[in-house]
């Protein structure tokens, strides 16, 4: 299929090939665990209780003034 003399080299088939995969998953690790780190203290807790009344509020307020607005010009008298 291949030729033996392709210029094509596969980093899995490098000697040193764990090394820079375990650098990577080190990286990507320490990203997730941050990020891990920084949800749950936004979303567990009492914290996360309050910020999800103050999401749902702001939600609440947007739809109720987008509908107030539109329903102002699609109803009203000329």
């Amino acid at each position: 299929m291949e030729s033996s003399e392709s210029g094509v080299q596969y980093s899995r088939w490098k000697d040193n090939s764990q090394e820079e995969v375990s650098v990577v998953a080190m990286s990507n690790s320490e990203e997730s665990s941050s990020y891990k780190r920084f949800c749950q203290k936004l979303c567990t807790g009492k914290l996360g209780i309050i910020m999800k009344i103050v999401g749902g509020l702001a939600l609440f307020w947007s739809v109720f003034s987008l509908g107030y607005i539109t329903g102002y010009y699609v109803h009203k008298c000329k």
